[in-house]
């Protein structure tokens, strides 16, 4: 049975779409066969994939609003084993389209039920809000990945999403848990990133992955060109730490 994963921090600018997108990519690149849901209305992970939302017939608004099943909303990317359902800006409406239908917390866990056998991983970018959209996903997922950026406020942040997650955990999902924790944007410059490192692992502990994303020109870049940082530029070093991070994913997953 595929693996479902949110990538979910409340807070934006951490990261969260990068990570979507690029270890996406990877995983697909190993050989794995990957979906990416694409639940933010902002559609970043859309475009990041080189994907116009003028040219798009169907999108997870389609599938919330239940006049289509995720298989038809997904789209091929450029990378073979990589599919995707785009977002659109119609899901700026869902939350409140949706607020009086019955079961709305677990739309798509039940629209997932047909397809996440055909994947090995299936992975939601979720909006940085904890919304329906979101909620959505944490229903649907069997754990989640945190990006979380180097910086002063990163513990509160994990101290309010743990929260959350343990009140999904008693309400809607038991089976929910962490898949791990990402630090991402980091400096090696600057002695509060390794500081705010230091903590976040003395708090979380193996739930921390070994591997940083560093803050990198190439993984700023690539999104304007429409593609993963990989098939931007290989060699670049955050192309190389998402490799790294699909690697320990794969590796820890291969031990459970």
């Amino acid at each position: 049975m595929g693996k479902v994963i949110s990538i979910v921090n409340q807070k934006g600018g951490v990261g969260k779409t990068t990570t979507a997108v690029n270890l996406a990519a990877s995983l697909a690149l190993s050989g794995e066969k990957i979906l990416l849901i694409d639940s933010d209305p902002q559609g970043n992970t859309t475009s990041g994939l080189g994907i116009s939302r003028n040219d798009i017939d169907r999108s997870l608004y389609e599938v919330m609003a239940g006049s289509c099943s995720l298989n038809d909303a997904t789209v091929e990317t450029v990378i073979e084993q990589l599919l995707i359902v785009p977002s659109s800006v119609d899901l700026l409406g869902a939350e409140i389209e949706l607020v009086d239908r019955e079961g709305r917390e677990a739309i798509l866990s039940k629209s997932l039920e047909d397809i996440r056998d055909a994947y090995r991983y299936v992975l939601i970018d979720c909006p940085p809000s904890l919304g329906l959209l979101t909620l959505n996903a944490l229903v649907a997922s069997d754990s989640v990945i945190v990006p979380v950026q180097c910086e002063y406020y990163a513990l509160e942040g994990l101290s309010m999403l743990s929260r959350t997650i343990q009140l999904i955990q008693d309400a809607y999902n038991r089976q929910l848990e962490i898949e791990g924790i990402l630090l991402t944007m980091f400096d090696m410059r600057n002695n509060l990133a390794h500081q705010v490192a230091t903590e976040v692992r003395r708090h979380f502990g193996q739930k921390v992955y070994q591997t940083i994303i560093p803050r990198n020109i190439a993984l700023g870049e690539a999104p304007s060109h429409g593609k993963p940082v990989m098939l931007y530029d290989m060699k670049s070093r955050g192309s190389q730490s998402y490799l790294a991070l699909a690697k320990e994913i794969l590796r820890e997953n291969s031990l459970r």
